[in-house]
């Protein structure tokens, strides 16, 4: 790589998928407002937010740096659903989720010292009927507050509950890699070529 690669995000899951990439990467994170505008279209919010937090970030990398930032959400019909706040939220969300299809649209942007790039990747996912008793043992064993939607799909929730993908299994694990490793060889293709 012509650049160091820094990923900016806490997520584990995020920082796993990039280590199977076997790509060398730095973590560094920074606190950003995650607010977007509430005219804006569900299905554009991920790639919406993964360019905020890169704008944020382009204001305090050095010059050889490379930043991915990402966000992604579970959409419903015209409803995004964050990370839920609390046990309560998390089973209504899965009692929302449960029996339909909905889409998880993860937004990444990529940020060099003098440009952007981003992208968004859409999967959709379908859930058979899920049991109260299912979303009760999955909300109070697993506490997936900090994934959008309420549930992660490599867990026991999407091992019981989803019937069906439509595109990238590893966008809904929260990083389209295959899109994000194409678009990085394109990067340092160009800027080995200066």
């Amino acid at each position: 790589m012509n650049f160091k690669l820094i990923l900016a995000s806490n997520s584990p899951r995020r920082q796993q998928l990039l280590k199977e990439l076997e790509l060398d990467f730095q973590v560094r994170t920074i606190e950003v407002d995650e607010q977007y505008p509430d005219d804006l279209a569900a299905d554009k919010v991920a790639e919406y937010l993964a360019i905020k937090k890169g704008k944020a970030y382009q204001m305090v990398m050095k010059q050889d740096e490379l930043i991915i930032t990402a966000d992604t959400t579970v959409v419903i019909g015209p409803t995004v659903l964050n990370k839920p706040a609390d046990a309560e939220e998390a089973y209504k969300m899965l009692r929302q989720l449960s029996g339909t299809i909905h889409q998880v649209i993860t937004g990444v942007c990529i940020t060099l010292p003098d440009q952007q790039q981003s992208f968004r990747e859409l999967t959709k996912v379908t859930f058979r009927e899920l049991e109260d008793k299912e979303i009760k043992h999955y909300v109070n064993h697993y506490h997936p507050f900090d994934k959008a939607g309420a549930y992660a799909i490599q867990e026991w929730i999407g091992m019981v509950g989803i019937e069906h993908i439509d595109g990238s299994y590893f966008n809904v694990v929260g990083l389209p890699v295959e899109k994000l490793y194409s678009r990085l060889k394109e990067i340092n293709k160009a800027m080995g070529s200066h």
